[in-house]
């Protein structure tokens, strides 16, 4: 039996590697206090959106067919790629301390990490990836040229592993996003980022596969996967089509010791183009939902359902007064494409939805009973969900989500019931992690270790706290 490749993000992780303190997560203090700025329209795309990252300096040449060529592209996107280092100090304790029964002495180390950003706008904004930054005291960015700036972070998004950094700069050269549902299997893309602090490396490969959802990963189900060759270091770092368009943000690898040995994984220029402008409007990322459950068909399942369709979205289950169910789609009903999109994966549907906002409309073509149909759906806003370890259901503060803490809306919990807590009272943080929104409080569950003790903070309506610990 072969050896299951276990997963790693690229910095293995990002700084992680160097920190050599724990294995990847993509735990994150919250939210940083937001900024805005106003990021000029230069193209359209599908999204309804009016803002859309600055280009002014990409080539726009289409490739020749004939003599593949990477020159203008490395030439385009190579000073728009930055390296990040992350810096944090640490409090270490003597542990001979408390063996000997001494009073615990310690001192601060200082630790650092290496990865990848990308510049989108010319008077400073950088995306990289947030596990590139977990745990910052200090992040320093340098450009291609050898400046170096300090940053500070602007956002950061748990669930899609993407952070926002800003540096005093103007006149910088950026990058353009492509439309990522467009770039095809087959095509060419380069890498470009900082492996093993080696800066502006460019590898190049194909797409491998599209919506590619890694057993392991929990939150990211939509990656481009590519052979283009990516080590720790590139994370963070840029993966463009021929043309030097940004189509993906390389974030994991597949690997058995940590290093590249064959397939590397990006983030789409599409989740990374909304959860940016997200992050600059209200502070946090919201999530549209179409409001239903179910599983994405392959052969064996279509055989125990007795039907032909092999590919596609069958919808289980449909929530009450949602998305789907008001545009009436039903139990049983098979969604095929979402705006022309062909969806044959259950990872093809969460990641188109990743890159749409709540109330967007959009056009589903679904199976019925065999036969072919179309409807428009706008879509919901994940607002409120039921945290199954913690027996409470929780809601979102305010559209904003700058408010720290999420509201308590029904307990199914005796212990917190009989300590008196109530829907009064507000979840504020987790494992000393403050929480601003739903989706910050299921990752945080979602991602602690095997056995690690779960700490929740509540504050009562008088302003007081109390905290309460689970096994």
């Amino acid at each position: 039996m072969k050896r299951i490749l276990e997963l790693f993000a690229v910095a293995i992780l990002g700084g992680l590697v160097v920190f050599g303190l724990q294995k990847y997560s993509t735990n994150s203090n919250a939210l940083e206090k937001n900024s805005t700025v106003n990021i000029q329209e230069t193209a359209k795309n599908d999204s309804k959106s009016n803002s859309i990252f600055v280009n002014n300096n990409v080539a726009s040449k289409e490739r020749n067919a004939v003599g593949l060529d990477f020159k203008d592209a490395a030439a385009s996107i190579i000073p728009a790629v930055v390296h990040v280092r992350n810096t944090r100090y640490v409090q270490q304790y003597n542990p001979y301390d408390i063996y000997f029964g001494r009073q615990q002495s310690s001192k601060m180390l200082k630790q650092e990490g290496t990865g990848s950003g990308v510049i989108i706008s010319p008077d400073g904004y950088i995306i990289t990836n947030n596990h590139v930054i977990k745990g910052a005291n200090e992040l320093e960015i340098t450009l291609s040229d050898k400046k170096t700036y300090k940053a500070q972070i602007i956002g950061k998004d748990i669930e899609t592993d993407i952070a926002l950094l800003k540096i005093d700069a103007t006149d910088l050269p950026s990058v353009s996003l492509a439309n990522s549902d467009n770039i095809q299997i087959g095509e060419w893309v380069l890498a470009v980022g900082n492996p093993f602090n080696l800066n502006t490396t460019v590898t190049a490969g194909i797409v491998s596969a599209k919506s590619r959802d890694l057993e392991g990963s929990k939150n990211i189900d939509s990656f481009i996967q590519t052979d283009a060759v990516v080590n720790p270091g590139n994370s963070g770092g840029a993966l463009v089509n021929t043309r030097g368009e940004l189509v993906g943000i390389n974030t994991m690898i597949y690997s058995g010791n940590g290093s590249y040995i064959g397939y590397s994984f990006a983030i789409p220029s599409n989740i990374v183009k909304k959860t940016v402008e997200d992050l600059l409007e209200y502070g946090h990322v919201q999530r549209a939902i179409l409001g239903v459950k179910g599983v994405g068909l392959d052969a064996s399942i279509a055989k125990q359902l007795n039907i032909s369709q092999t590919e596609g979205f069958l919808i289980t289950e449909v929530t009450p007064n949602q998305a789907a169910d008001l545009a009436n789609l039903q139990k049983n009903d098979i969604i095929i494409a979402i705006n022309t999109i062909k969806i044959n994966t259950f990872a093809a549907l969460l990641g188109y939805l990743k890159s749409k906002k709540p109330n967007d409309e959009v056009t589903i073509s679904y199976l019925r009973n065999g036969k072919s149909l179309e409807t428009t759906v706008t879509l919901s806003e994940n607002d409120e969900t039921y945290i199954p370890s913690l027996g409470i259901t929780i809601k979102n503060l305010s559209k904003y989500k700058k408010e720290q803490g999420v509201k308590i809306t029904s307990i199914n919990n005796s212990v917190l019931k009989q300590s008196g807590i109530t829907t009064a009272f507000v979840l504020t943080a987790i494992n000393g992690q403050n929480i601003y929104s739903i989706e910050d409080v299921a990752t945080l569950i979602k991602n602690r270790k095997t056995n690690e003790y779960l700490k929740i903070t509540l504050k009562n309506p008088e302003g007081e706290f109390v905290n309460f610990i689970y096994r």
